[in-house]
């Protein structure tokens, strides 16, 4: 099974929402990138995913989450960070992120509990880190690939990436094309920037194989907040934490911590909030 991805205008709208310096867009972005492929494979149309990114570097944890058609949403703690080029135009995404931590991947498929894997980290770069969460958490031989290049400007240039993966037992051979494919093909980035689009992506690095395109969906930064969620949020404090609230605040102010919408609070809908739980 493989699939790409055109990530430009969702990374760009990260980077609008975020106001990210270019290696936090980079790191954001692949991020991003790898909890759509990977929510786009659920099956439940009601069902989502969160990747997690805690590498003990500069920008802090990364939390993405994507539902089941692809559209993610995501943050990071420290969008303005910077660092040293660690290569001609390469942003030292490794360094940024860490490696003295986990990956984490949440499944929310409709059950009672969560499903959640973690790993640590190999090298902070996203897309090696995915690769052995599936390797090492569900035993899936995979290959990923994610990349974004940021422009002078700082804005998007272009992002994108894929995801294969081998069914289990796959032979020597299969594996051996696919390695080879990855290889010849380059960086994600390259391919994008060539007028390449993410159909032609993985026929160019799957050039050994025969492919079947199952599906293809348009995904965005998509966030799921509204003033609704936040009044069910402030409820389920519970009564004497509203109430204290109330009492020490009078009003509230409550950012998405995903796109950065405002919901403002008077007393009096608190109150009512109050009188409602």
């Amino acid at each position: 099974m493989a699939s790409a991805i055109t990530g430009t205008a969702m990374v760009q709208r990260a980077h609008e929402i975020h106001k990210t310096l270019p290696v936090a867009t980079a790191a954001l972005g692949r991020t991003l990138m790898a909890a759509s492929i990977m929510g786009n494979q659920l099956k439940g149309a009601d069902h989502s995913i969160t990747l997690q990114i805690r590498g003990g570097g500069p920008l802090g944890s990364i939390t993405c989450v994507s539902d089941a058609q692809g559209n993610a949403r995501g943050y990071l703690q420290d969008p303005y960070v910077e660092l040293p080029l660690k290569g001609p135009a390469k942003l030292d995404v490794g360094r940024a992120v860490g490696k003295e931590g986990t990956i984490t991947v949440i499944k929310d498929l409709g059950m009672k509990d969560p499903y959640v894997g973690s790993i640590p980290l190999i090298s902070g770069e996203i897309a090696e880190d995915v690769t052995a969460y599936f390797a090492e958490s569900e035993q899936i031989p995979t290959a990923c690939a994610l990349g974004v290049l940021v422009d002078t400007d700082l804005s998007v240039k272009t992002a994108g990436g894929y995801l294969i993966q081998l069914l289990p037992g796959a032979d020597e051979g299969t594996i051996g094309r696919v390695e080879e494919g990855v290889r010849s093909a380059g960086a994600v980035t390259g391919l994008l920037q060539s007028g390449m689009t993410a159909l032609d992506v993985l026929k160019t690095v799957l050039n050994a194989f025969a492919l079947e395109v199952l599906s293809a969906e348009p995904v965005e930064y998509r966030c799921y907040c509204s003033r609704d969620r936040v009044e069910r949020a402030l409820i389920s404090m519970g009564r004497e934490e509203l109430a204290s609230l109330i009492e020490e605040q009078g009003s509230a102010e409550l950012t998405c911590q995903f796109c950065d919408a405002v919901y403002r609070f008077t007393k009096a809908e608190l109150e009512g909030l109050l009188a409602s739980s």
